[in-house]
């Protein structure tokens, strides 16, 4: 069958669109790596670039061979293999993957400092290979969620992505324990201080220009009936922008109302958190709605870290149940509360099948995450050895240390590691 020219053109444009939508997708990574990287020790910022680079390469390779198969098998349609796949076939299974390693990798920011590198991995294996397929196959794949006529919506991930991996994160921490010396025996916390703001802040805006990708590439750029779909792109490039600088705002308002100071670290995290908010329902959301959502979520980050730091005593080392995992279920639960005129036929409806959706897809993840890490803690594999994790895991699981110049010395290190003699390699004396 020969299609005729102006559906030749249109599926060309479409799929060239995702194609470079998924590589901006995938160059998150590197805002990933950065930003976790900043915010840890420097004698661990080796281990968590690995776990990014490994997050990827093994995940992608599980998610081709058993994760999109799986989801097609929960959304209805039996086991589809990317492997038995063919052309465009391939770049939407790609378009798949890059979703599912943005999930896989939020993981690793709240495990830091103290993971085994082969947990994190048999982990990354297990949630590409089967708790991120069954989300998309009773979402996206399959439909299953709806009330009263109304269907569950998550235009890009905001909930099935982003919430999703902070919830397994949160619940990775918890089983795993906090880093050792951030508490003290009166349940008091002591601040462990990335090593690098500035790593940080670069990771955070590298994540910020791949994020367009994530939820205006979402959307295709020709419709079925041959249509530019320009209200729509127009749309969801607006409210990602917008909902992205107001979490930016609210969380540093936030900051500031508490302790008197803009926290750097809260304003890049709240943009983020904005940015999470959004995700489900950029497609749908008003303008005045971009400003609520990006602004709320924004705004809870200080208060939701202040609570699983403090009452929950999880150590979330980088924040990621407060950045994904909290803000996406906020935006998500918000979608007919600030929806466009005519959007939304029954807020009570919507709001339900939203809330069913969010209840689902937590207990599916809590469970499946909390088994995993159970078990491999039962056996003695989730943790680091007190020693590896005082000299740091740079050194102990990869032989290496990140900054070898700075690496000997007298100085105290602040989580109680032990600085050892060494020698420089530029043939420096020590303290010159």
């Amino acid at each position: 069958m020969v299609l005729a020219p102006l559906q030749v053109t249109a599926d060309a444009l479409n799929y060239t669109w995702i194609l470079v939508v998924s590589f901006l997708i995938f160059f998150m990574h590197a805002g990933f790596a950065m930003l976790e990287a900043g915010q840890v020790r420097s004698k661990n910022v080796a281990n968590q670039l690995t776990k990014n680079l490994l997050t990827w390469s093994v995940g992608v390779t599980v998610f081709f061979l058993i994760g999109a198969g799986i989801s097609s098998l929960v959304g209805g349609s039996g086991f589809a293999s990317a492997a038995s796949a063919s052309g465009t076939g391939w770049i939407d299974w790609l378009y798949g993957a890059v979703f599912a390693m943005t999930a896989a990798t939020i993981v690793s920011g709240a495990v830091a400092g103290r993971a085994k590198l082969r947990a994190y991995i048999t982990y990354t294996f297990l949630l590409a290979a089967v708790i991120y397929p069954v989300v998309t196959g009773i979402t996206w794949a399959g439909a299953y969620i709806s009330f009263g006529g109304a269907a569950f919506t998550d235009f890009a991930g905001g909930m099935i992505v982003h919430g999703m991996g902070g919830i397994a994160g949160l619940t990775a921490a918890y089983v795993l324990g906090p880093r050792m010396g951030r508490y003290n025996e009166d349940g008091s916390v002591n601040v462990i201080p990335g090593h690098s703001l500035t790593f940080a802040v670069l990771g955070t805006l590298l994540l910020a220009f791949g994020w367009y990708g994530f939820n205006v590439g979402t959307s295709a750029i020709i419709g079925g009936d041959g249509a530019f779909l320009g209200d729509q792109l127009g749309r969801v490039a607006m409210t990602t922008t917008l909902a992205m600088a107001c979490g930016a705002m609210g969380a540093g308002l936030m900051a500031w109302v508490r302790t008197g100071k803009v926290d750097t670290l809260y304003v890049a995290n709240g943009l983020l958190a904005g940015l999470v908010g959004i995700t489900a329902i950029p497609h749908t959301t008003s303008w005045w709605g971009a400003f609520v959502v990006g602004g709320l979520a924004g705004v809870q980050l200080p208060l939701v870290f202040g609570f699983v730091e403090k009452r929950l005593q999880i150590d979330d080392v980088c924040a990621v149940f407060p950045v994904h995992g909290s803000a996406g279920v906020l935006g998500t639960l918000l979608y007919p509360f600030v929806a466009a005129p005519g959007v939304v036929d029954s807020v009570l409806n919507a709001f339900v099948a939203q809330a069913i959706g969010v209840a689902v897809i937590a207990a599916w993840t809590i469970v499946s995450t909390g088994l995993i890490w159970g078990v491999l803690k039962a056996i003695g594999q989730a943790r680091v050895t007190p020693e590896h994790e005082q000299e740091g895991l740079d050194v102990s699981e990869h032989g290496v240390e990140t900054y070898p110049e700075f690496g000997s010395g007298d100085s105290v290190v602040a989580d109680g590691g032990i600085v050892s003699e060494s020698v420089r390699a530029d043939g420096g004396s020590k303290d010159d």
